[in-house]
């Protein structure tokens, strides 16, 4: 494919130039309603899309207005949002699992005229808000189930059905309606998690998504990788609603010809694996971290087992090193041999490893897999090393809502762990007195949706969007996120401390599950502590040790299971803290004395979605936590 897909066009051009050169392959993978996977081809969902889009067109939408849509990832989501965007209006991603409140103010704020929910809690959550939201005229519901009798709510294959009709009287008003879109129209308005602050309405336009998806091709095609139309399948499961699983999954597929296949739900991700075998996804690093600890403990199911994966990732580390440059670069271009150049005993013992122990961890994620792309949060250097070393390749970037993903991104032929590569291609990039990374480009987004004022802060005055983060420079132009410039910690000493180089260091404990840095305007570095609960709890029980177990709480069915609070008396248990108080020491031997934790307080509850603490890719609202725990970290200080 090389080059040739590298070019400005609207989204609602590149949707159709894709149905006509794609149109026989497959573009949805998902399980239907009876459980069986099953499979539409572009053309399919060609048709899908301009029946609902003819159906919006009948219900009155205008260009430039906004539909918003509430939904996990199904196949749904897709046609949805391009029967909005080929309208020429504005889709506005909800989180579906955000509470009334938060829908409404989104809903509200974005002014959306049309809302798409996808199932029954969607219905009902609607329901309790549906008074205070005056600009919806209609809610669409996605799934095939009973629609409320309220003159408001109409089915999905009602809209479609709508849409049928409205085409035979209107012939080629779909063709026209699209064409008509320009460039710099609006596409989409995605709102912020607000991990720092109130959630802003982030604007993009078709072009700030096309340039994004030409950065991607450009780095593509200068490491010489290609995405196969017909073979490649792009596993989703990442939240569509936010920007990096929408534009570098969905749209980057469609652009290029790849399946996407809908995981069923975050938890069933192993079994989605096995059954569409996906040789593509976009995943976040506490993903990563999860999948590293889960394949280190059923390895280690048993001590020869554990004893074989230390041994061998051992070896799988040496070799990385030694295939490392001067500078830290490793080559992982897909016709690496990784044991060239070895010598003859390192090379021995990697084969050793690579058969009794990393070609079953490959297997693990179908057999077809080519890489993952890893953002929203930094990678640890020794993470993506332990990736390298079972020859699993995960290439680091970096981008925000505001720049439709992709500022910098690592080269497959030259990735150095711990970073987040070079500025692109297309994309000018400096370095303020402060240290904070400053971007200009075509990706980069409008405006905030009504609020000129934050846009205005937001831009220098020769217009370089201020991205938050502090960066450090690498070699060769690399870069290095130390933090989020309103996540650095600064002590009542004046000492600046980075949050994520603290809390970075428990990212594969085995013992700890969450870890929030506290510090700012404190004499010393402390933490907040959430336990492996599933682990202690086994534990505890294979050692015949009692605690009240009247007092532990679950959320979730089967799978999906997870303990989220516990007693005092089992946060209080005297291995708990010694196992936790270990990894802390270690951990803190990495760290200046200033920025060390010098003491912690074990939590009985994980830090929730359910409480404004965690963002939707799972990284701390730390200001939430903060807030939630005040009485805990008064204590802590003595205050």
């Amino acid at each position: 494919m090389g080059r040739s897909k590298i070019k400005y066009m609207t989204l609602a051009q590149m949707f159709d130039e894709s149905l006509s050169c794609y149109g026989d392959l497959p573009l949805q993978y998902f399980y239907d309603q009876d459980g069986k996977v099953t499979n539409l081809t572009f053309t399919e969902v060609g048709f899908i899309v301009k029946d609902l889009t003819a159906g919006l067109m009948s219900l009155g939408i205008n260009k430039g207005e906004r539909a918003a849509i509430m939904s996990y990832n199904c196949p749904q989501w897709l046609w949805v949002d391009f029967s909005i965007i080929n309208t020429g209006a504005v889709s506005v991603p909800v989180y579906p699992s955000s509470s009334v409140q938060e829908m409404k103010h989104l809903v509200n704020d974005s002014c959306s005229k049309f809302l798409f929910v996808q199932d029954q809690e969607g219905i009902d959550k609607v329901l309790k808000g549906l008074e205070k939201m005056p600009t919806v005229e209609k809610i669409i519901v996605m799934d095939n189930i009973p629609v409320p009798e309220h003159p408001r709510f109409i089915s999905l294959d009602q809209l479609r059905t709508i849409g049928r009709k409205y085409l035979v009287s209107h012939p080629y008003a779909y063709e026209k309606r699209w064409h008509a879109i320009k460039l710099w129209d609006w596409s989409t308005i995605i709102y912020t998690s607000g991990t720092t602050g109130k959630a802003k309405g982030v604007v993009h336009t078709h072009q700030s998504i096309i340039a994004a998806n030409c950065l991607d091709l450009r780095n593509f095609a200068t490491n010489g990788f290609d995405l196969l139309p017909g073979q490649d399948v792009c596993l989703s499961f990442l939240p569509l609603s936010h920007s990096f699983e929408r534009q570098c999954g969905m749209f980057m597929a469609i652009h290029n010809g790849v399946a996407i296949a809908y995981a069923r739900k975050p938890s069933t991700i192993v079994q989605d694996i096995f059954t569409f075998k996906p040789t593509i996804f976009m995943s976040v690093p506490r993903i990563f971290e999860r999948v590293f600890v889960t394949v280190r403990e059923i390895a280690g199911s048993t001590p020869e087992g554990a004893e074989k994966f230390e041994k061998a990732m051992d070896i799988g580390r040496r070799v990385v090193d030694a295939r490392a440059d001067e500078n830290g670069f490793v080559d992982m271009g897909f016709d690496v041999d990784f044991t060239e150049g070895l010598p003859a005993e390192l090379k021995k013992e990697y084969l050793w490893a690579d058969k009794n122990v990393f070609s079953r961890v490959r297997g693990l994620l179908g057999g077809r897999y080519r890489l993952s792309f890893s953002a929203s949060a930094s990678l640890s250097a020794e993470l993506c090393k332990s990736f390298m070393a079972m020859g699993i390749r995960i290439v680091e970037g970096y981008g925000l809502t505001e720049t439709c993903n992709t500022v910098n991104l690592n080269n497959l032929r030259k990735v150095l762990p711990g970073s987040i590569g070079p500025v692109q291609s297309g994309v000018e990039g400096r370095i303020a007195e402060d240290g904070e990374w400053l971007v200009r480009a075509d990706n980069v987004f409008l405006e905030y949706f009504n609020n000129p004022e934050a846009t205005t802060e937001a831009f220098t005055k020769d217009g370089f969007f201020k991205t938050g983060d502090i960066v450090e420079m690498l070699p060769d132009g690399y870069l290095k996120v130390v933090d989020r410039k309103k996540s650095i910690m600064v002590l009542d000493t004046g000492k600046n401390v980075p949050r994520a180089k603290v809390e970075n260091n428990f990212t594969t404990s085995r013992y700890i599950e969450q870890l929030c840095a506290i510090g700012d305007d404190k004499r010393f570095i402390a933490a907040l502590v959430v336990p492996k609960f599933e682990f202690f709890i086994q534990y505890f029980k294979d050692q015949q040790i009692d605690f009240d177990e009247s007092q532990l709480q679950f959320l979730g069915e089967e799978a999906e299971r997870i303990c989220v609070e516990v007693g005092q008396d089992f946060i209080n248990h005297p291995l708990i803290r010694e196992l936790i108080n270990n990894e802390i020491c270690a951990a803190n031997e990495n760290l200046e004395t200033f920025e060390q934790i010098k003491h912690f307080e074990i939590v009985n509850r994980r830090f929730l979605d359910s409480m404004d603490e965690v963002t939707p890719t799972l990284k701390l609202k730390h200001r939430n936590v903060l807030k939630n725990f005040e009485n805990l970290i008064n204590k802590i200080y003595g205050e």
